[in-house]
């Protein structure tokens, strides 16, 4: 079920600065850092939608690829059509549509992909979302370093000074919570008695800092941000609201 609509809603969501997740003790290697990330695809999707099973497996690629960044993030526009979506979250429906009014555009459907913050495609035609790899890649590189790692019971989200001179604004730092899979049981809607997986589904998603382009470390306490059911983490150094994304990384909890 690809809808789309145009109803916008302006503004920027700040999400509060406390993230539920579970953080190991040891110090963990960050499996790629931001210049090396070419991409982050953000998949817009639902369990509710019928046409998002081939896009929601389509991001597994994604996720198996070194240059990108791939996430789920589940809508709750669709919960009623008779199945609530077990993932969803009324914040990526935010988010979602905060990407619309950014781009001016207005469109907001499932499955639809967001590349680098800039850029949308349906989330199932993957000639057209590498195309906008690559062209994002060229356009709206994401060349600010960052690293994410945990040493002792803290977690360090380091974002290094940027290469370019393109990022002078103020940007948000953004801490996802990921489950890096889920298997669910659709039991009714338009995927009813489907058994679905899904891939990188972001739990929460919080600012826990503004970047202003020098070099600056962000610490966060375990003690206080505990959540059982994940097992990564990803950072997002991005533009205003709904802007490009400058800065990536990702860490294995």
């Amino acid at each position: 079920m690809i809808r789309i609509y145009t109803t916008l809603v302006p503004g920027f969501v700040a999400a509060a600065a406390s993230v539920s997740m579970m953080l190991a003790a040891n110090t963990h290697e960050v499996r790629a850092e931001g210049p090396k990330i070419k991409a982050v695809v953000e998949l817009f999707t639902s369990q509710g939608c019928s046409s998002c099973p081939p896009a929601d497996a389509l991001l597994k690629t994604y996720i198996d690829r070194p240059d990108v960044l791939a996430l789920s993030m589940p809508v709750d526009y669709w919960d009623y059509l008779g199945w609530k979506d077990t993932f969803a979250s009324p914040q990526f429906s935010e988010r979602q549509r905060t990407y619309a009014h950014a781009r001016g555009d207005g469109n907001v459907y499932t499955p639809q992909v967001v590349v680098n913050g800039r850029t949308h495609e349906v989330g199932s035609r993957q000639r057209l979302i590498d195309k906008a790899i690559i062209a994002m890649d060229r356009l709206s590189p994401i060349s600010v370093p960052v690293t994410l790692r945990t040493e002792d019971k803290t977690m360090l989200i380091e974002v290094g000074q940027s290469l370019d001179g393109a990022s002078k604004s103020r940007c948000t730092v953004w801490l996802a919570v990921v489950k890096k899979t889920g298997g669910v049981k659709i039991k009714r809607g338009e995927n009813r008695g489907r058994q679905l997986t899904y891939y990188n589904v972001v739990r929460d998603l919080s600012p826990v800092g503004m970047w202003t382009g020098k070099a600056e470390t962000f610490r966060l306490d375990s003690a206080a941000i505990n959540r059982r059911d994940t097992d990564a983490f990803a950072v997002l150094v991005q533009q205003g609201a709904g802007g490009p994304i400058v800065g990536a990384a990702w860490l294995d909890g």
